[in-house]
């Protein structure tokens, strides 16, 4: 018996593409899967091939920017399965390419609801659960490459990858004390939907852009994403990874290796700044200034 057995995994954004694929692979290593998504129809052919495959299955329909679903996951899931020992906080959205003039008020409000807040709802519901027995327990979340590096004409989609990638180093150093390991995945390129997202978006967050794009042709760019997104990594590949990455304790989790060069330049950057600051006659009283603690 692994780790795993018996245990219950929540996973939102769980019916297709990154979030299906560690479900799967989660429930082949034994464990309860509880699926929340916002597509009914797919969450459906989700819960029929996890069944299939001999795999407890829960599944709730659910929007991750409302804080009063989440909470409905959350008592479902207790109700069938008794405790909540991983979260994977999943469901996310791409933002619509554009400049910075471009992106609207609504194209921010959208991205920021789906890959912040719904990460910070699920964690702030499902962990709470976690402490509450003492067997291990974990917190994924799913970031992205662009995490680690800014796409141009992505501002909304990296903000808040970003910002997931940092909440997810804090909340590593903040959970261990309760044997909760928190893991944040950083894919590349994956073959999903995530390029059309906007057919969950709300009419009410729809811009004027979008709603003249979705008659249009696509564009030269579109359909580059396409082909670079059908050329992905297989979502199964991905949980597969998870799966041993998790068993590994990674805080990081990589599934292109291929970009460590790109990410060395980021931080080659990064210590050639601090280099630099070091020899500033301005700051030679702070450089031999004892580290806070919390930076440590």
């Amino acid at each position: 018996m692994n780790q795993y057995s018996g245990k219950t995994v929540v996973v939102s954004g769980g019916a297709e593409g990154i979030g299906f694929g560690i479900a799967h692979a989660m429930g082949k290593q034994g464990m309860n899967v509880v699926l929340g998504d916002i597509d009914r129809k797919q969450l459906e052919i989700a819960r029929t091939t996890l069944e299939r495959d001999g795999i407890a299955v829960l599944t709730v329909e659910m929007d991750v920017t409302d804080l009063a679903q989440w909470q409905n996951l959350a008592d479902k899931t207790i109700e069938r399965f008794g405790n909540v020992h991983m979260l994977v906080n999943n469901a996310g959205v791409g933002s619509t390419p554009g400049t910075v003039e471009q992106t609207d008020d609504k194209d921010w409000r959208w991205v920021l609801d789906v890959n912040l807040m719904g990460v910070i709802y699920g964690t702030q519901t499902m962990v709470p659960l976690m402490k509450q027995h003492d067997d291990p327990s974990w917190l994924i979340n799913v970031a992205s490459m662009a995490g680690m590096m800014g796409i141009p004409t992505a501002g909304a989609y990296t903000a808040t990858k970003v910002a997931v990638v940092g909440m997810s180093e804090s909340w590593y150093a903040e959970l261990k004390p309760h044997n909760i390991q928190v893991s944040v995945l950083c894919p590349a390129f994956v073959k999903t939907r995530i390029n059309l997202s906007g057919r969950n978006k709300p009419t009410a967050l729809k811009s004027d852009r979008e709603k003249n794009a979705a008659d249009a042709p696509l564009s030269s760019m579109a359909k580059h994403m396409q082909q670079v997104i059908d050329n992905g990594l297989a979502p199964d590949v991905v949980g597969e990874r998870v799966v041993e990455a998790v068993a590994n304790k990674e805080l990081y989790i990589f599934t292109h290796p291929n970009y460590r060069s790109v990410v060395q330049k980021r931080f080659k950057a990064i210590d050639d700044a601090f280099a630099r600051a070091e020899t500033s006659a301005l700051l030679a009283d702070v450089l031999d200034q004892e580290i806070d603690m919390y930076a440590k």
